[in-house]
């Protein structure tokens, strides 16, 4: 089975259907959680029973889909594999600000085929919208298309970002960044759900984005849906390492020369 064997957007629209159902499970469970459900993986790392489950049901609602694909998910719940053909899930980004119910959170679906991403779905459960796009197909949030922001003007774009949370090696450089966006832009927000922030760009609500040890399944659905929607997506070197190089900026192609070289110059190696 290769790319050109697969429906995507028939597939695409099974796994919405299935990112709908697991929605629906996380927002009935929001507030539900108490303190002694919670573990820490690691410093600022939370995670709960919400996650694992929606993990679980991803995935058995996933393999029938694709029998021979693999897995690469999150919480482990099931065994990460290495196919030519391979999905990508976090069950729940922003964890923690589930746990606080503070929005934003999503869940965020990838599919790669030889190691390039072919499908993304992102749902942000808050507000109820659902991101999607497949490869050569265009990007959408519930049924319309979308497009990054044409805005060509650096001084009133506005970026999203994230903090890093346990790994602070490039704190510095990263706060000057900051620094220049408060001081030349209309600002930045760190929401706290990467995938969200992603696709935020791909609709054209923020202009750019930039963001520092994430993993795979943070930005796999996200990065398709930007490039779909007419945006560029590289590593702070200007490579495309950014799925496993723990390090992506996103940006609409209009600002994205002078938003690139700032990160570029402050965080590129």
């Amino acid at each position: 089975m290769n790319n050109n064997t697969v429906n995507l957007p028939h597939l695409c629209q099974q796994v919405q259907n299935l990112v709908l159902q697991v929605a629906q499970f996380i927002r009935e469970q929001a507030g539900q959680v108490r303190q002694q459900d919670i573990e820490t993986k690691q410093r600022n790392h939370l995670v709960s029973y919400v996650d694992k489950t929606s993990e679980k049901m991803l995935i058995e609602g996933l393999q029938p889909l694709l029998p021979n694909a693999g897995f690469v998910a999150e919480e482990g719940t099931v065994a990460q594999t290495h196919n030519d053909w391979q999905w990508v899930i976090d069950p729940l980004d922003g964890t923690t600000n589930f746990l606080y119910q503070i929005p934003s959170y999503a869940i965020s679906v990838g599919l790669m085929y030889k190691n390039k991403v072919v499908l993304g779905v992102v749902c942000e459960i808050n507000r109820n919208e659902l991101f999607y796009a497949w490869q050569g197909g265009g990007a959408y949030l519930n049924g319309s298309p979308i497009k990054v922001n044409p805005n060509s003007r650096f001084d009133t774009a506005f970026f999203g970002t994230g903090f890093p949370y346990y790994d602070y090696a490039v704190i510095e450089p990263y706060l000057q960044v900051l620094k220049h966006l408060m001081l030349h832009t209309n600002g930045a927000r760190r929401l706290g759900a990467a995938a969200v922030d992603l696709c935020y760009v791909a609709c054209g609500r923020f202009d750019g984005f930039f963001e520092h040890s994430l993993s795979i399944w943070d930005v796999a659905a996200g990065s398709l849906i930007i490039t779909e929607a007419g945006g560029q997506v590289t590593d702070f070197n200007g490579q495309d390492n950014y799925l496993s190089g723990r390090q992506i900026v996103a940006a609409s192609p209009s600002i994205w020369g002078e938003f690139f070289g700032l990160v570029n110059r402050h965080l590129g190696v």
